[in-house]
This record gives structure tokens, C-alpha cells and sequence, in this order.
């Protein structure tokens, strides 16, 4: 289930703010379940670029070499609230169903 939402989970992570690869897999592997390495990442950033919902930039790094810099498109902020719409009524009817459980329990 998380690799199918990994993608919307960086989407979310470059809305207000645009980052560097390492940067999203630091970020990602300081939330519990989201550890992630850079193997799965990159691979991911590329497919998003090419489906048109990152864009790049390279920027010079005072750190090394040059980093290529993520930030979301509006086709990206299209598909990421489509997402969070979902997301929410799933997650809602998900917690209907476990509380009902919960109630039932003597």
C-alpha cells in the first residue's frame, strides 16, 4: 500500500516548497512507515517529471556538485488534490468501519 501512495506523499512534500532528492528522502525517512532510500526515489522523481507533475531545476550547491531542485506543476496540484479528496472519504469510511468494530466489542 505504500508504494502506491508514495508518490502523492512527495507530491504533498513539494507543495509549498520546492527540494533536492536526498532532501525528500531525509524528510520522507523521518516519518514513521515513509522510510524510503535513494533507489526508490530518484526513479520515482524521474517518472514524475516525465508524467508532467515536477518540474526541475538545476541549482549550483555550496555543498558539491550541482543538484537538481523538484517542485510541483500544476498538473501535479491537480492530481495531488484529487488525491487529497479520495484520500479523506477512504480514510473517513476506513475509520467508520474500524470504530463500528470497536463498538461492537463487548
Amino acid at each position: 500500500m505504500r508504494r502506491g501512495l508514495l508518490p502523492y506523499c512527495v507530491l504533498a512534500m513539494l507543495r509549498d516548497t520546492e527540494r533536492y532528492g536526498f532532501e525528500l528522502v531525509q524528510a520522507l525517512g523521518s516519518v514513521d512507515g515513509m522510510v524510503t532510500g535513494q533507489g526508490t526515489i530518484y526513479p520515482l522523481l524521474s517518472r514524475l517529471r516525465r508524467q508532467g507533475l515536477v518540474g526541475t531545476t538545476w541549482r549550483e550547491s555550496a555543498a558539491g556538485p550541482p543538484r537538481r531542485y523538484y517542485q510541483l506543476t500544476e498538473a501535479g496540484r491537480t492530481a495531488l488534490d484529487g488525491f487529497t479528496h479520495d484520500w479523506t472519504q477512504l480514510r473517513d469510511s476506513v475509520d467508520t468501519l474500524l470504530g463500528a468494530r470497536e463498538k461492537d466489542k463487548p
